[in-house]
């Protein structure tokens, strides 16, 4: 191609949004787009009125915000569920055919529907009601079989939006940890440290995700634990500082939310390079140009590395190894050119 073309220099940048579009991606973006969805919609307004005893905020409200905290948590399970599934295929099954974007929106999707399905009845049946004058956002299940209902409803969100999908997750990252810390990297030198070095960007992708499904499911036991009891025992929500238990139980369990980023940052380079070219208009952080190549698949990043004298470059390397560094070398050049522009 020719470099003067200004065209020409943004292929290298094309390829890069190519490369970053994968369904572990599509399924980690879903993820924070449901938190921040409930950080916005749902944390303050229902803060308000745990610490107020009072709601404020009319009907039609009343019915989003019983309805919205099941979707959004069911999202986001389901994104982290998606993410081990997919990272289980593509490290036990490597061979098998990769999701492509159109399949990944389409689970994502269905993920989202089925979340609006599980969350109605508590729209359905929510409503305003005064009690000793005040203004009251609850669900009001029929009097006739209610309490089976809602002890039965309860219980399939629990199994639903907790139990089946850490089991999942369990089983998943337990096959996929057993796999990648029993591995032995096979074929000569220059084969050994490829293969350990994808093996090691796997591991810490897998210990990422494992600490953020820890934190998750810390953070929302003691929710679920705190209406399983009130399905049981409606007394309970009688009792002097109940109010102030329930407020604690939810602070914990919407605080979730705001770990995930610090979590990224703390065991993930690549992602604290990404924050660090998001917030650089920041005066006290500083992105430098090792930064935007971390951004990188991890392949160019090593070629950029040796080009630059960081990594010796073997000369055991094949024909093919010289020809990829020559077009990471081109590449990156174009990367850049089009950055500028």
């Amino acid at each position: 191609p020719n470099s003067k073309d200004p065209q020409s220099h943004c292929r290298g940048f094309r390829h890069l949004k190519l490369l970053m579009r994968t369904a572990t991606n599509y399924f980690i973006v879903n993820l924070a787009l449901s938190d921040l969805l409930m950080s916005a919609f749902n944390t303050i307004f229902n803060f308000i009125y745990a610490s107020h005893n009072v709601w404020y905020f009319g009907e039609e409200f009343c019915r989003f915000q019983n309805w919205f905290p099941i979707t959004a948590v069911f999202v986001s399970i389901y994104s982290m569920t998606a993410v081990a599934a997919e990272r289980y295929v593509a490290i036990i099954h490597p061979f098998k055919p990769r999701l492509s974007a159109g399949s990944t929106r389409v689970i994502i999707g269905i993920i989202w529907l089925v979340a609006f399905g599980l969350a109605f009845p508590q729209c359905f049946y929510a409503e305003i009601t005064m009690d000793n004058g005040t203004m009251k956002c609850i669900v009001v299940w029929p009097d006739d079989v209610g309490s089976k209902h809602q002890l039965a409803y309860h219980i399939a969100v629990i199994v639903l939006i907790y139990l089946l999908p850490l089991m999942v997750m369990f089983v998943a990252y337990s096959i996929i940890g057993v796999t990648l810390w029993s591995s032995t990297a096979p074929g000569s030198h220059l084969n050994r440290v490829h293969y350990e070095h994808q093996v090691n960007a796997k591991k810490k992708f897998v210990k990422t995700m494992v600490v953020v499904v820890i934190i998750f499911a810390v953070c929302w036991l003691p929710y679920h634990i705190y209406f399983i009891l009130g399905s049981f025992k409606e007394d309970i929500y009688q009792q002097k500082y109940i109010q102030q238990v329930y407020l604690a139980v939810f602070l914990l369990a919407m605080s979730s939310t705001m770990y995930n980023p610090i979590i990224y940052c703390c065991l993930n380079q690549r992602f604290r390079s990404g924050f660090k070219l998001a917030f650089r208009w920041c005066p006290c952080i500083k992105a430098t140009e090792k930064d935007k190549l971390k951004l990188m698949s991890p392949s160019l990043y090593q070629t950029t590395l040796r080009n630059s004298g960081s990594i010796p470059y073997t000369k055991q390397g094949s024909r093919s190894e010289e020809a990829l560094f020559l077009w990471s070398s081109y590449f990156l050049q174009d990367f850049f050119r089009c950055h500028q522009h």
